[in-house]
């Protein structure tokens, strides 16, 4: 298979953990035999201070013109702490996401045994929790109707139909492949965007009989997610209330910088980490690569090249197994490792396996 990979850095400790991604799936492409290219782009404030804009219109041709893109992470703490600023590192991420219309936003919560202990929840708890985070996300208040002047302020929070139908087949999809469970989030004691979602997914439910639809307030989602995360299977939620979830279900695995995502759509979809830049180690050669090295196992899923993926899986997993680990899951007493030198042990296991 021939693929065409964008590959975009972004800020912090993109460029450390991108590179590792680049090098594992370049090890993975010629394992099985698969032509590989890569063009790179700038996003996020490295993009702004080179160009003025995170998202630049040659970066966006670039992802247009890719099978996919390997994005890493964006965030500065310049712009974090000017309020006044026009332009963020961001928004970048918002214009890629809307130009390219990738509507779902696909996060796995997946726990590892070897790192249950890393978890702040209990051990009877976490153990086999297993659940996938839909987020949609372009829509609602991230792209609504905005006003702020020195004594007011709103963010609207709209949906039409469309949109919640599209992301709840898609949520329907994945539950069909799995344990055939959805549960939709929402606010529809309380908005009107929520009642929307609720009615559209109770119309939706009965075109799959087959799978058991429930329906929770966003509020009690949370909570559930802390008190019995084993009960979720497929979760389907808005954008803001998915932003909040998927990153509270980051967490009780224990550490995100194991987590990969997936945003698909209309376009070119985009396989990233769940976490942030980290600007506070950038170049320290400590950032954890896993989360960006199982998005390219997600990227290979994707056009259903599921034995490459599934060798990037076990080789992350044999790597946590012999305490390969960065700083932050380190075992204590054991060898330190840097990014490179993770990054670098599960190329020479995909190699040797």
């Amino acid at each position: 298979m021939d693929l065409k990979i964008a590959v975009l850095p972004g800020d912090g400790i993109g460029p450390e953990i991108s590179e590792q991604g680049v090098a594992v799936m370049t090890a993975v492409c010629e394992k099985f035999g698969h032509n590989v290219s890569y063009e790179y782009a700038i996003c996020g404030a490295d993009a702004i201070d080179k160009v003025g804009d995170p998202f630049p219109e040659e970066t966006f041709k670039t992802c247009m013109e890719a099978d996919a893109v390997l994005f890493s992470a964006v965030g500065d703490p310049k712009f974090d702490n000017d309020p006044t600023a026009k332009v963020r590192p961001e928004q970048g991420l918002l214009a890629m996401r809307k130009k390219l219309g990738l509507f779902a936003n696909i996060r796995p919560v997946e726990t590892f045994d070897c790192l249950i202990h890393k978890s702040p929840l209990k051990d009877e708890l976490v153990r086999g929790a297993d659940f996938i985070c839909i987020r949609e996300l372009t829509g609602g208040m991230y792209f609504g109707e905005k006003y702020q002047d020195n004594d007011k302020a709103y963010d609207t929070n709209a949906y039409t139909r469309h949109e919640v139908e599209r992301i709840l087949e898609v949520a329907y999809k994945y539950a069909a492949q799995r344990r055939k469970h959805l549960t939709v989030v929402d606010k529809a004691n309380v908005l009107a965007s929520s009642r929307l979602w609720r009615q559209v997914a109770k119309e939706i439910a009965a075109k799959y009989p087959e799978i058991e639809t429930d329906y929770m307030f966003v509020d009690n989602a949370a909570m559930r997610m802390i008190q019995d995360p084993k009960f979720f299977d497929v979760m389907v939620t808005e954008n803001t209330f998915g932003d909040i979830l998927t990153d509270e279900g980051s967490c009780i695995t224990g550490s995100m910088g194991l987590l990969p995502s997936a945003s698909t759509g209309e376009h070119t979809p985009v396989f990233e980490p769940i976490h942030g830049s980290w600007p506070q180690a950038k170049g320290k050669n400590i950032a954890n690569p896993l989360a960006q090295i199982l998005s390219v196992a997600m990227l290979f899923e994707y056009f259903n090249l599921k034995e490459e993926g599934a060798l990037i899986r076990k080789a992350v997993n044999a790597s946590l197994d012999a305490n390969v680990r960065t700083p932050e899951i380190q075992v204590e007493g054991s060898a330190h490792y840097g990014t490179k030198e993770v990054g670098a042990w599960i190329v020479d296991y995909v190699k040797n396996n």
